[in-house]
């Protein structure tokens, strides 16, 4: 009888423990944040996810900006992508270093100031909204701790962000990002051009009429032949865009340019097209490259 007891007291005790081994712990997200913000004369949603430690500890965290798509939100990343079940596992397996991620809402803005000014989302970025989530937060402020990253539209923003302001992130990644060659733009589909980028570039643009200086100063490819090559290369750059993806032209376009500028950068093409299941599958690959940057080598 002792024995049998003896081995239940075993087994019990293995459950157990192989419970609490495999037991990941969760972070904490926080969504219908508010921001007012005196450049774009509104409030502003956004959403956080905070690593499992936060509330718990005194340290100061990395930080990443995770950008939604076109026609999604702040809560985007989290309700389709579930970017915070992701996150919990990897930074519970030190796949990526505990992290802070933020995600504004940024509407249908492309992320950048409009082509008359009237809409100024690339200032509230980083005169607002920065400043204010990394007073709010323990949040590590130099260029080395932050990075950023996004898809679709969020990924053409985090890519313009990160070239335009290098001297703010230490890496993007950037999902299937929505970026065009001036080709692409000339011949684009007048429906989708006009509900897209008329708000952005301008009215009734047609043809060679898009290729304004706005468009160019605010067009990946113009950017980079056009920047400090230096700078450019501070930052880490990662892009992932399917081999299914109606986005596969750009995305292939700029590698090219890249590797012809020596501009070091990592491309990913793996199965799969413009959707949510690619996007949760290559998240973990991104925030790691972003998260080696906050390394000391």
């Amino acid at each position: 009888m002792r024995s049998v007891r003896k081995i239940l007291c075993v087994l019990l005790l293995f459950v157990i423990a192989r419970n609490g081994l495999s037991q990941v712990h969760h972070g904490y997200v926080q969504e219908g944040l508010i921001i007012k913000s005196k450049i774009l004369k509104k409030e502003v949603r956004y959403t956080v996810y905070l690593p499992f430690d936060y509330k718990t500890s005194h340290r100061f965290y990395p930080v990443v900006y995770l950008l939604h798509g076109y026609t999604d939100n702040d809560m985007a990343w989290i309700q389709f992508g579930e970017a915070d079940m992701y996150a919990d596992k990897a930074i519970d397996s030190q796949t990526i270093p505990p992290m802070i991620l933020v995600m504004p809402d940024a509407g249908l803005t492309w992320y950048i100031n409009n082509y008359d000014n009237s809409v100024r989302y690339e200032d509230f970025f980083f005169d607002e909204f920065i400043p204010y989530v990394e007073s709010r937060y323990r949040i590590r402020r130099e260029k080395m701790y932050r990075g950023i990253a996004g898809l679709s539209m969020g990924g053409y923003g985090a890519i313009v962000y990160a070239l335009k302001h290098p001297d703010m992130f230490a890496a993007f990644a950037a999902f299937s990002p929505a970026i065009y060659t001036e080709k692409k733009t000339q011949n684009m589909d007048e429906k989708w051009w006009n509900e897209a980028f008329n708000i952005i570039y301008g009215p009734n643009l047609k043809g060679q009429d898009r290729i304004t200086k706005h468009f160019l100063a605010n067009n990946p490819f113009y950017i980079v032949k056009h920047s400090d090559y230096n700078k450019m290369k501070s930052v880490r750059m990662y892009i992932d865009c399917g081999d299914d993806d109606f986005l596969y032209e750009g995305n292939s376009n700029f590698h090219i340019l890249l590797r012809d500028l020596e501009i070091p950068h990592e491309y990913r093409v793996r199965d799969g097209g413009h959707r949510w299941s690619y996007w949760r599958n290559g998240l973990i690959n991104g925030l790691k490259f972003i998260g080696e940057s906050f390394h000391q080598n």
